[in-house]
């Protein structure tokens, strides 16, 4: 997960709701807020930052205020991700009983010999 803080110089409602678009444009955003006051964008997800950012300059001056790994809660996210971290483990399981039990068939491909040319034109 990254976070991306950048200052974008924009004049009206219709160029930050272009921004916006832009931005939720790029795959692996996991959010995106708005600071109309002072013109920041926070972006977080997993994303490429430095694409981002030239898509943004390429329209408006834009300047980046931070980037960096984006910071989880104290201790909510972390017991979400052990509870899922067990549901994935139990799933894991019975997925591997699944293939011992019933294994992928192996299909072969018979492909005929190459014919040499009777016939060469140099």
């Amino acid at each position: 997960m990254k976070k991306l803080v950048v200052k974008v110089d924009l004049h009206d409602d219709r160029d930050r709701s272009k921004a916006m678009r832009v931005v939720s444009g790029f795959g692996g955003i996991g959010s995106l807020a708005m600071e109309s006051k002072v013109n920041k964008l926070t972006v977080s997800g997993d994303f490429d930052p430095v694409k981002v950012v030239n898509k943004l300059r390429k329209s408006w001056h834009t300047e980046i205020v931070s980037v960096g790994a984006a910071k989880e809660d104290d201790g909510k996210k972390d017991e979400g991700k052990k509870e899922e971290g067990k549901k994935d483990d139990k799933v894991a399981n019975l997925v591997k009983a699944y293939q011992a039990y019933y294994p992928m068939p192996v299909t072969y491909y018979c492909l005929p010999p190459e014919e040499t040319p009777s016939c060469v034109i140099c």
